[in-house]
């Protein structure tokens, strides 16, 4: 089976850029363009939160005809910055959001993969949480089929990426979480966005994968005290995963045009540079110290 997950569109109109800098009605596009022509094509598409950008019914309106060259399903969950009831109105009739209570979660059994989809935004803030309550109908949903392989996707990473203004925004309760996931080794991902970024960790007993946007990538910034706001190269597009049993893969995908993430240019790459000339210069520096002293460094017992 394989699943391609996308996440973080902040859908908004062609030209209105979000943040000023990412026209993400075209990013999508390309996105599902590239999705388009995997060969295989993926079983289903997951589309982890922060769908639109706005959360107004007619950004909701415009997801739906941005999705239509998707042949294959598509299931959908919020993020901080979407809105429960206008995405429940829009989608609702697509047969998998329940038609009623707080939360958009759900459990899809018609694969060979199980898939459960959680709802973690807090409304009016950033940062979101897996409640008891959350946790508790999990706990039911994993206890009903502990035999099937399953994937757990929400939007909200429940652990922490060391990039310090985006785990700012992190997940309450995801200690009890992690408890949860660990006592039920048939879950084989847990998949999420929020970050901006593509992150994979083993956590609870699995692996978490943090998708990279369509939209546009926040900077690798691990230093507390840089300053919290900052972007980062072109959109990511899509993470692909994959099970056969016992083996199981994660994948990013860019489009031909996207800017290599490690290219001489990018943040990473000025990064690993530096490294490279220390050490080359550490190398000089000794060579030189050893010659100084009259032994040669091929000689150093």
């Amino acid at each position: 089976m394989i699943i391609v997950q996308i996440t973080d569109m902040h859908l908004r109109p062609v030209g209105d850029l979000c943040h000023g800098v990412a026209d993400t009605a075209p990013a999508l596009a390309t996105a599902i363009d590239q999705i388009m022509k995997l060969d295989p094509l993926p079983d289903v598409v997951l589309a982890t939160g922060d769908l639109v950008d706005q959360g107004r019914p007619e950004d909701y309106q415009q997801l739906r005809r941005c999705l239509e060259p998707l042949t294959m399903p598509v299931y959908l969950i919020p993020g901080n910055h979407d809105d429960r009831a206008a995405l429940r109105a829009e989608f609702g009739g697509d047969g998998y959001l329940p038609a009623e209570g707080e939360f958009l979660r759900y459990t899809v059994d018609d694969y060979p993969l199980r898939l459960i989809g959680l709802d973690t935004p807090i409304p009016g803030v950033e940062s979101g949480e897996i409640c008891g309550a959350q946790r508790q109908w999990l706990e039911a949903r994993l206890s009903e089929a502990p035999d099937k392989p399953t994937i757990v996707f929400m939007h909200h990473p429940p652990f922490g990426t060391g990039i310090p203004f985006m785990d700012r925004q992190g997940c309450a309760g995801r200690e009890a979480l992690e408890q949860v996931v660990h006592q039920h080794p048939q879950v084989e991902r847990v998949l999420c966005g929020h970050q901006h970024r593509s992150v994979q960790v083993a956590w609870g007993g699995t692996i978490a994968v943090v998708a990279p946007s369509t939209a546009y990538q926040m900077a690798f910034t691990l230093n507390a005290m840089r300053p919290p706001a900052s972007f980062s190269g072109r959109p990511q597009h899509c993470c692909i995963s994959g099970s056969r049993r016992p083996a199981s893969s994660v994948m990013c995908c860019r489009s031909p045009t996207t800017r290599d993430p490690f290219g001489s240019h990018s943040v990473v790459g000025r990064l690993l540079a530096s490294w490279r000339r220390n050490i080359l210069r550490l190398i000089s520096t000794g060579c030189h110290t050893e010659c100084h002293r009259g032994k040669a460094p091929q000689d150093r017992g």
